[in-house]
């Protein structure tokens, strides 16, 4: 039954988001909108509805190997253009860790609070392994990966318009950089290209963010000291 109520709240809103035609209504966030009140005024446990959900879970898998066959699409930029995309996304992911360590520790946050904040930008499973090993929050790495994405989704392809950025790789490389697998969705629904670029981006920054990731952790504990 919640498989079913799943997918048609989902199809519906990707129907009023097409009508709407604005980066504000976003499909996930009417889906959560009506799925969380629902499930909490029928008392439905997380578990129960995980359950229900089996199917769509295991299409994940699929789902994420599919963005493959953009990438092969575009293989010959990639070629052309590796350096530019390995400098984007280390320069991206060293400044979205030390951004987060330094605002982190301005405003006081725990340690245990900075260790959850440092995956916010790669996709949720290596966010959660990340904070897991940095002896953070699994559960707040997710919740901050998820918000962290919704807003990329968002806002990105307006801000592209207003400061007239057009090329798919500068428009892929910073969303999938930033906004990971949320934003590599969006840019499926607009063009190709810019999912191709997207989600090499997100495979990329989500090994730097692996291996960079303790030592950013060891700075902000230094520098909260």
């Amino acid at each position: 039954m919640w498989l079913l109520v799943t997918i048609i709240v989902f199809l519906a809103a990707r129907w009023i988001c097409k009508k709407c035609n604005t980066p504000l209504m976003n499909p996930l966030i009417i889906s959560l909108v009506v799925l969380i009140p629902t499930l909490t005024y029928f008392k439905v446990p997380f578990e129960t509805y995980y359950e229900a959900n089996g199917w769509l879970n295991y299409l994940l898998q699929p789902a994420v190997v599919a963005l493959a066959f953009p990438l092969y699409e575009q293989l010959p930029q990639i070629r052309a253009n590796w350096r530019i995309i390995a400098l984007a996304c280390g320069v991206g992911s060293a400044m979205s860790m030390l951004t987060t360590s330094v605002i982190a520790v301005y405003m006081q946050a725990d340690i245990t609070l900075i260790a959850s904040l440092l995956g916010k930008s790669v996709t949720t499973p290596i966010a959660m392994e990340v904070s897991s090993h940095l002896g953070g929050e699994p559960a707040i790495a997710a919740i901050l990966v998820l918000l962290v994405g919704l807003f990329g989704a968002i806002v990105a392809y307006p801000i592209y318009n207003l400061l007239n950025i057009t090329h798919p790789i500068a428009k892929g490389l910073t969303m999938g950089t930033v906004s990971h697998a949320l934003g590599t969705a969006a840019c499926a629904e607009r063009d190709g290209q810019d999912a191709a670029f997207s989600s090499l981006a997100l495979v990329l920054c989500g090994v730097i963010t692996s291996i960079l990731a303790p030592s950013f952790f060891a700075f902000a504990v230094w520098l909260a000291a």
